[in-house]
């Protein structure tokens, strides 16, 4: 058997069968076509029936593209509104002529250089075209997808196939079969699993209808690339704006899409502010219990402690962060997360595609991610002292141990540092007896980065905060731990000396540690 069966049972308010469909699935190599899977998924087409399919952007929900029945299917399907326009996907250049009338002369240079691929665009539609599939409206949106199964597929079913993403409408679209089965099974007939989908954004659509040619929806295609063979392209000023109340001459542009069930919001400022306010984010709702998902990258993955954090690719290659866009938010419902946050990502190039689908996932929900840090007077912490091998670390950690009101990035670093080490084992000894650990400690130098506005530098001893001073000068926030709490209880060097030294380090540490804990509380209340 080439595939599994997906059995559905629709139910009314009786709790009695309404209705049944079987949706197939069927496993399909691009790579080695199985002729018999595509001849049987293009018959349900020609039959009026639903296929879902991969393409090199998201999989799409076929239907036979001049039937207006099966249009009123695949709103149905989808939930989708019927002015929603679906996209026409064509396997050969001349069929174009048979959909659209009045074809710009620029249409041909942009086929040869985006035709097969990731490329829709818009005409005035031919009279072959019905209503239902424009959504009602006079033009028409054509577009020849490059992946070898949607080829085959659509020259099976006749040449004709509309197909929008294969999903619920306004969820995150499907980049994997096991997504499109999350929410049509049991509503289509078949589901064609060509496995996970290359580019993972839908495609960019180009109006043809206007002059210069507009961009209704950023994607891999790019306004650079399109400019560099046409000329001026213009770009909907609505791409990352609020909704509208007129008629959407595209897929995607006036209904929010792409969403996941919790809440989504975009924090917006330069990236280390957006790291900072979704740290303290994560934590405020982590204090309350509540659960949080972060959209992460690479280079920041590592800086988030709290909430469901997922790394969506790489800011040096956004093609990674396109890919998984989808399936992120997907993962996120899986995790039933009330809250996401979310980096924001440059509005240039594959980043427009990637910032439009962001904003219409969250309904253009946005936080200034500066209105949200400059709450906090510091937020980063840092012990100083000689070596970083025992009582700043101590101090750090012990810091880490306490339920504060807000976020901290705690650390600890010395002054004298010629070369990483571990941590103290007498100090570690002490710790892990108060269970706690310096395990993944490694000493590190104090330098010039260490010190920000929002920094809060404390010394162990005068001695280092009066050569910090002297070499760093005086505009920043350096005290003694001790100056800073009140507390002129001495902090006894234990280096040389036996375990017990270390212990009673330890003590006054962990003394002077609680004060500052009560101290940086009463600083939020001020400041809140």
């Amino acid at each position: 058997m080439r595939g599994r069966r997906i059995k559905e049972f629709f139910f009314d308010g009786n709790n009695d069968i309404i209705n049944f469909m079987e949706t197939k699935i069927r496993k399909i190599d691009k790579n080695q076509i199985d002729e018999t899977v595509i001849q049987e998924a293009g018959e349900v087409l020609q039959r009026g029936g639903l296929v879902a399919f991969p393409t090199e952007t998201v999989y799409g929900l076929g239907a036979h593209a001049l039937k207006e029945e099966a249009a009123l299917k695949t709103y149905a399907a989808k939930g989708r509104p019927s002015d929603n326009p679906l996209i026409v996907h064509i396997a050969e250049y001349e069929a174009l002529k048979e959909m659209a009338v009045n074809i710009p002369a620029e249409t041909d240079i942009l086929a040869m250089h985006f035709w097969p691929g990731p490329l829709t665009m818009v005409f005035e539609k031919s009279e072959a075209v019905p209503y239902g599939t424009t959504g009602g409206l006079d033009t028409v949106a054509v577009r020849m997808p490059s992946d070898p199964v949607a080829q085959a597929l659509i020259r099976a079913a006749g040449g004709f196939v509309s197909a929008p993403s294969a999903n619920t409408s306004g969820r995150p679209s499907p980049t994997t079969a096991e997504h499109v089965a999350e929410d049509l099974n049991g509503k289509i007939d078949m589901i064609l699993d060509g496995g996970t989908v290359d580019i993972g954004l839908e495609s960019t659509i180009l109006d043809m209808t206007v002059s210069p040619p507009m961009i209704l929806r950023p994607g891999a295609v790019t306004s650079e690339m399109l400019e560099e063979l046409i000329g001026e392209v213009s770009i909907d000023e609505t791409l990352l704006g609020d909704e509208s109340d007129k008629a959407p001459k595209a897929p995607g542009m006036k209904y929010r899409h792409y969403a996941p069930k919790a809440k989504l919001l975009i924090v917006e400022g330069d990236l280390r502010e957006e790291v900072l306010a979704i740290r303290q984010l994560s934590y405020a709702a982590h204090r309350e219990g509540r659960q949080t998902g972060i959209i992460a990258t690479a280079e920041t993955l590592p800086f988030y402690k709290y909430g469901s954090v997922k790394n969506i690719g790489t800011r040096e290659n956004e093609k990674t962060i396109a890919r998984s866009l989808y399936r992120v938010l997907r993962e996120f419902d899986e995790e039933e997360v009330e809250t996401i946050y979310s980096e924001s990502f440059a509005v240039q190039g594959m980043g427009k595609a990637i910032m439009n689908r962001l904003e219409k996932a969250a309904g253009h929900l946005r936080i200034s991610a500066g209105a949200v840090v400059k709450q906090q007077k510091y937020r980063r912490i840092t012990f100083v002292s000689g070596t970083d091998s025992a009582r700043a670390s101590m101090a750090a950690e012990i810091l880490r141990h306490f339920e504060l009101k807000q976020e901290y990035v705690v650390d600890s670093r010395g002054l004298v540092v010629l070369f990483p080490e571990p941590p103290n084992q007498k100090a570690e000894a002490i710790m892990k007896s108060a269970q706690m650990t310096l395990s993944d400690h490694v000493s590190r130098q104090f330098d010039e980065e260490n010190l920000q506005d929002d920094a809060l530098i404390l010394a162990i001893e005068e001695s280092q905060k009066s050569k910090l001073l002297s070499e760093y000068g005086r505009g920043w926030n350096v005290y003694t731990l001790n100056e800073f709490v009140g507390d002129d209880t001495a902090i006894p060097d234990p280096y040389g000396k036996p375990l017990t030294a270390y212990g009673e380090c330890f003590e006054v540490l962990c003394r002077l540690v609680s004060r500052l804990a009560e101290k940086l509380d009463s600083l939020v209340e001020e400041e809140g």
